[in-house]
């Protein structure tokens, strides 16, 4: 009986994970075929012949050196402001005593309720009034702090024991010098994940790229990608070649920092 429930466990396990692979390997092997395979009805599964053109003709399209560039600017600046904001109101939010902080942290996480394309508007208002329309800047401030990763090292945080807090104030250490000295070092795994999240969303964002930047020179990867749809139509060969440039960066990161990832997950779930 045992047996047979690990093997039905094991089974559906595999089946979602086919499942969740199985558009990547479409997007690389599609990338490799010729128009005429890419559009044949029913589908081929593999090339006859795998063609690289498509990836060339995908760097001459647009200008992907200029928006790697750009990505990991953004996405760097992102991943450490966040951080540091994120660091600053766990903190408080879990050690500090203040009046309304339950409730006010409360109606934070409610407004993770409310979806990022609500604020777009205000968003591009706040950055027009500042002059940053069409910059980098504008790519960044939007995201420079995130209730959500507030949420999971907050209850990091509270998984710290109190008697170590107090001990550290009674030996003279100042909140910040707790904070940096003994809180954070501790939570290494929740920051990895943190920071590996905001990695990949910030990598991956399109729309706000699309209504903040109206030049090249100041686009991200993602917007690469709308530069292969045209009226004419779409060659979908060079656009899984282009998409494929744009995915590998963050699949592989994924793959090589999973275990960091749903470590600090899980570990900032279990209380709060």
């Amino acid at each position: 009986m045992k047996i047979a429930k690990k093997t039905l466990i094991y089974l559906v396990l595999a089946i979602g994970a086919l499942m969740m692979v199985l558009p990547f390997f479409w997007m690389l092997i599609s990338s490799l075929k010729t128009a005429a395979e890419v559009n044949t009805t029913p589908p081929t599964f593999w090339p006859e012949t795998p063609v690289f053109e498509n990836y060339v003709y995908a760097f001459s399209k647009a200008p992907f050196l200029t928006y790697f560039r750009n990505s990991v600017q953004v996405t760097v600046c992102c991943v450490i402001v966040t951080m540091f904001t994120t660091i600053l109101a766990a903190f408080a939010f879990s050690r500090l005593k203040f009046p309304g902080r339950d409730l006010l942290f409360s109606l934070l996480l409610s407004m993770m309720m409310i979806p990022f394309e609500m604020l777009i508007i205000t968003n591009y208002a706040t950055i027009t009034n500042m002059g940053l329309l069409d910059t980098l800047p504008a790519l960044i401030i939007p995201f420079c702090s995130s209730i959500f990763y507030t949420y999971i090292l907050r209850n990091f945080f509270l998984a710290v024991p109190d008697s170590l807090y107090y001990s550290a104030r009674i030996d003279g250490a100042s909140n910040w010098r707790f904070l940096w000295r003994i809180m954070v070092p501790m939570a290494k795994p929740a920051l990895v994940t943190i920071g590996l999240l905001n990695a990949i969303a910030c990598w991956n964002s399109f729309l706000w790229t699309v209504v903040a930047t109206n030049s090249k020179e100041v686009r991200t990867l993602p917007f690469g990608l709308y530069a292969f749809m045209t009226s004419s139509g779409i060659r979908y060969e060079r656009l899984m070649a282009a998409a494929t440039i744009v995915v590998v960066p963050m699949i592989l990161l994924f793959i090589f920092c999973r275990k960091s990832i749903v470590t600090g997950v899980s570990r900032g779930g279990l209380k709060g």
